[in-house]
Parts: C-alpha cells; structure tokens; sequence
C-alpha cells in the first residue's frame, strides 16, 4: 500500500476538501509510488484525509481523486465521475453543439480536460454524432487514461476521442506533449458546429485548445445581444468567435485584429458559412498591441470593443509584466470608445485574481480619463463549474464596462 504521510497542521486544506497536494506538505511516503499510481493521504496523525494520483516530478505531488475512505479508484471510479459530468451538461446546456463535458477538479477528474463537439445542427443535449478532445495534462489521468476514453465514448455514445495533451504544463508532471487518435476516426480538417444560431469551423487536431474557446460562449452570446447596429472591435480575434456574433447581432461594422494569417482565413471561412456580408467585416494580420494605438492615431472610434488577449501570466513570476500589458490594452481600449460605449474585457491568466484585474482595468480608465461603470462580470458558463474549494478553478474572469 502506498501512504502519503504530510507534515503537521498541513492537512488543514484538504479537510477542507481542496484537492491538491503540495511537496512542501508531505513528512513522508510509504511504498514505491510510481507516477498516476493511487496512494492514500493521511494526517500528521494517522487521519484518512483522501486517496489521490501520485505525482513524483510536480511540484503538486498529488491530486485527490475521493474524499472518501470506502471509495475504490478503479474503472468504475471513473465511468460513475465521467457519467455524472455528461449527465450534469445535458441538464444544465441546450442550443450549442460545444461543450466542456469534463472540466478538471471541478468534476472529480483533476487534470482532466474533455470538450465535445456536435456536427452542425447538433446539440449537446443529444448523443452520438461529433468529436470528443482530451487533454491529459496530469500523471494521475494519464494513468488510467484508456479507461478515461471507454467512459466517455461510453457516456456519451460519440466514438471519435482526439488527445490534445500538447500543453506544456504535462512537462511538469514528467510527461510529454502528445497528440493524436484515441478511439474512432481521424477528425476531418475542421468539424462544423453551431452556437447561438452561429456556425463555425473548428480545428481539433491544429487550433488553439482543443479548437475553440468554448469557455467564451455565453460572453459571445453577449456581445450579440448588444452589437446591433454598433461598430465593433474585436482584438485577439482567432477565428472570429466574438466577430461572428457580433455581425449574428447585427453589427453594423466588425473590424477583427488577430496575427495568426491562418486563424483569420478560418474566421472569413465562418463569415461565409453563416451567409453573413463580407463587406460589414475587415480582418487585420497585425500586433494587436500596436494596431489599437495606430487605430487611435488614426481617429478611428468604436461603439464596442473586445479585448479577449491570450494568457499573459503562465505563473506568479509573470503577473507584474502581464498586469502593464493588460492596463495597455485597457487603456487604449477605453480611448477607441465613443461616448457611451461598451467595452468587453477578459483575461484567462489563473495568475490574476479578479480583484486584481478589477484594478488594472480601473486604473486604465482613469488613465483614458474615461468615467467607467461596470455593468456585469463575466466568466465562463455553466459547464466549467468552479469548486468553491478551488479558487485556482477560475482562471476566466472578465468585466463589461460602459464610459460616459
């Protein structure tokens, strides 16, 4: 039997049922365990306090799979955690053919990362047709990684796994990137899928993620709410996900920032795919950093803006650098805005807490000399349940700002 034994008062976090657990925290181990391998975690004192996978590289040298003493971790462990995950989507998400069906510690399955994709017309409520991504980016569900795709396919009656393990956070964990089939048929050059009465093309096996930022679909959702009749920027664009709802919207103008040549052919693929105008949109392979301040320059003026930047801060070390370039964006965002404007701005950086970010966007504004009002806060939708046990979970925050 493998035993982790941790140092005394460091089992504080986990009675109160957060799931990782730290080198610095343990006193000793018990056995051999090699990587994924299941151990069970006690007190200082002998106290059961869960069973967990087994990390001997990590700094994260375990992550709790059950709190519970009588729970076995075994192929039926994860059929039950990955039904009740699928169960829990279907009740809670209609109208989109993407979803996260497995979101991590959130789920029971830390490390785990699972997003499904519905052919068009689909919806996720259903099952079958469409592409289940996998990301693997734990030793614990590496470890038990076939009997994690025989769940899902399982669960959800969709054949077609695709691994998208090329996250460098695996290297961690003593792992290598990867990519590749797990179950069924090579996933086509893009799958088309539908969200809020929008279609878009998605790269499973090439894009960003596992393809598309699924995490962004009720801001999308927003964003059309409020286009029409607005010209809007949207910077950081990808493939045109904030674009395309805004123009769903009816947007007057769509002016689309991105400097991936490629992501932007995807996104005028997606204008023509939803029969939308070509001529309302301009997509621009540029920096976005500097094309906000020539825009600006410019006398260019927006009704509304989208900043959506990819992570700034991969860590704490990074927060100080990744704070000035979001203020920087932030500032210039709020200076494109004509009065009355609305500015929409995310930052997916775990490393800035919402508070934080709360402040730099503050700070920018009055910096812009701008009078802004926050009208909601963002985040991502249902499927990607935070544990309130488990602040780290919540790496997307986001603000809608109107100015005077």
């Amino acid at each position: 039997m493998n035993i982790v034994t941790l140092k005394p008062s460091k089992e504080k976090s986990l009675l109160r049922r957060h799931p990782w657990v730290y080198a610095n925290a343990i006193d000793r181990v018990e056995g051999k365990p090699t990587p994924g391998a299941t151990v069970i975690v006690r007190a200082a004192d002998g106290r059961f306090l869960g069973r967990a996978a087994y990390s001997p590289h990590s700094q994260i040298r375990a992550r709790v799979w059950s709190f519970d003493e009588n729970e076995p971790i075994d192929h039926a462990f994860f059929k039950r955690r990955v039904q009740r995950a699928v169960a829990d989507r279907r009740a809670m998400v209609s109208g989109t053919g993407a979803v996260r069906l497995i979101f991590g510690e959130a789920d029971g399955l830390p490390g785990l990362i699972v997003d499904f994709y519905i052919e068009d017309g689909g919806d996720v409520a259903q099952s079958g047709r469409g592409q289940l991504v996998c990301q693997f980016m734990a030793a614990g569900v590496e470890a038990w990684k076939e009997a994690i795709v025989a769940a899902l396919t399982s669960a959800t009656g969709c054949p077609n796994v695709y691994e998208r393990s090329d996250v460098s956070i695996r290297e961690k964990e003593g792992l290598e990137q990867i990519t590749g089939l797990l179950a069924g048929d090579e996933p086509p050059a893009t799958i088309i899928t539908s969200e809020n009465g929008v279609r878009y093309h998605v790269d499973v096996r090439n894009g960003h993620k596992t393809g598309f930022y699924v995490d962004q679909r009720d801001n999308r959702a927003l964003v059309q709410t409020y286009a029409r009749e607005r010209e809007v920027l949207n910077c950081f664009c990808y493939t045109g996900g904030f674009s395309l709802a805004a123009m769903k919207g009816g947007a007057k103008r769509v002016v689309s920032i991105d400097s991936s040549g490629e992501a932007l052919a995807t996104a005028q693929k997606n204008v023509e795919a939803n029969g939308f105008d070509a001529a309302r949109a301009a997509w621009l392979d540029a920096d976005a950093f500097k094309t906000l301040r020539r825009l600006y320059d410019e006398g260019e003026r927006f009704d509304l803006v989208v900043l959506d930047p990819p992570k700034f801060a991969a860590s704490r070390e990074h927060v100080d650098r990744a704070a000035r370039a979001y203020k920087d964006i932030n500032l210039t965002g709020f200076k494109l805005l004509r009065p009355g404007g609305l500015l929409f701005t995310y930052s997916c950086s775990g490393a800035i807490d919402s508070a934080l970010f709360q402040k730099i966007v503050a700070g920018a504004a009055a910096d812009a000399r701008v009078d802004a009002r926050i009208l909601k806060r963002l985040g991502a939708g249902v499927d990607h349940p935070l544990l309130t046990a488990f602040p780290e979970g919540e790496y997307l925050k986001g603000l809608l700002l109107q100015i005077a």
